[in-house]
């Protein structure tokens, strides 16, 4: 079973739409019994980061999201991916799960002026050449497209950088430590 976590920031319902319609069994939740008995867990997320974890932080779920993400897989999406870094720099400085190495820092900051922001639309990925492709890209080309909408990214990832993409700079599209991976880009959205 899938839990996604509900703390009141995403789109739940394309994404547990999608997961049906791939016949997996998957659930809402905020429960912490739920997310622990849960076969893997996918933390969404729209919006703000700071809002996004003073949301997650009245849940009370965040050590159990910490502990869990140690005996399975753990997916972040889009905001849910911004999340598992250490900190982020959107209105202010907030503290993340720390996941993933790295920091979430605005794209303005390294892309061409007059590239509009959000980054929102098809971008193709691209791969890491010096290391193995994550076990979630296995299906995936070189070059396919997937469906992006931010305007902030995961910086200082290092290794745990598995995918990205070119939005006028190289951008992370993805990441992945050990169980808990993340995709800047929306995989519900993106087929």
């Amino acid at each position: 079973m899938i839990a996604i976590v509900d703390y009141g920031v995403g789109n739940l319902f394309s994404l547990l739409s999608s997961l049906r319609a791939l016949d997996l069994e998957a659930e809402v939740t905020g429960d912490a019994g739920r997310l622990r008995a849960a076969d893997r867990i996918i933390l969404p997320g729209v919006g703000a980061f700071g809002d996004a974890r003073a949301k997650l932080d009245a849940t009370g779920l965040v050590p159990v999201i910490q502990e869990e993400a140690e005996k399975k897989p753990l997916l972040g999406i889009c905001l849910g991916m911004q999340l598992l870094f250490d900190k982020s720099f959107e209105y202010g400085e907030h503290p993340g799960l720390g996941l993933i190495p790295g920091e979430v820092r605005p794209i303005r900051d390294v892309i061409p002026a007059g590239l509009a922001v959000p980054h929102m639309g098809w971008n193709a990925l691209r791969f890491p050449a010096e290391r193995p492709r994550s076990p979630i890209f296995a299906a995936l080309e070189e070059g396919e497209h997937v469906y992006f909408v931010h305007s902030y990214a995961g910086f200082a990832c290092g290794e745990g950088l598995t995918a990205w993409t070119e939005y006028g700079a190289p951008l992370t599209a993805a990441v992945q430590r050990g169980n808990v991976y993340g995709t800047q880009f929306h995989p519900e959205k993106s087929g």
